[in-house]
């Protein structure tokens, strides 16, 4: 199966935005937030299980570029049917969310606010998970290493809250 054509069809253009804007905007993002954060972030208690900061952007960029690729499908599809696509919305939605976790988390230091928003963020990945599913299949099943991955870090963020809000 050729994931990057939809319906046989490749719309270069349209498939590097697609995974442009979740790339560069979590890079942005991610740069802005932890712009001066890196030493408060390493004074932290962590968990066993906190892998090594320079992890973060290396599993980031593939997470992004994932979803920016099944973002792409589905906005191919419904044009190419000449219909528009509410699964569009609810991706955008969760993106946005995404990134405001970082500056939550982060820049504000609000660790037990982040963790409520990442709750919520869990959810609209599902729902853009399955939405997503609904219209194509790979483009849904594209998002499982993403989903996973806010679990692993929805627990990280629990952790390092749980063990930091004396300090």
């Amino acid at each position: 199966m050729e994931i990057f054509k939809v319906n046989g069809k490749l719309n270069g253009k349209k498939l590097a935005l697609s995974v442009l804007v979740p790339v560069a905007g979590g890079a942005l993002v991610g740069w802005l937030a932890n712009k001066d954060s890196k030493q408060d972030y390493a004074k932290l208690e962590k968990p066993a299980f906190s892998p090594p900061p320079s992890v973060f952007p290396v599993v980031w960029t593939g997470l992004y570029t994932k979803m920016g690729l099944a973002r792409y499908r589905i906005a191919e599809k419904a044009e190419q049917m000449n219909a528009k696509s509410e699964s569009l919305l609810v991706y955008n939605t969760q993106l946005g969310l995404n990134f405001l976790w970082s500056f939550l988390f982060f820049k504000w230091n609000l660790r037990g606010t982040a963790l409520i928003e990442m709750t919520i963020l869990l959810g609209a990945i599902l729902m853009t998970m399955w939405k997503f599913y609904e219209e194509d299949r790979l483009a849904g099943l594209m998002m499982t290493p993403y989903l996973g991955w806010v679990g692993f870090a929805l627990a990280l963020n629990y952790s390092i809250w749980s063990m930091n809000k004396q300090k």
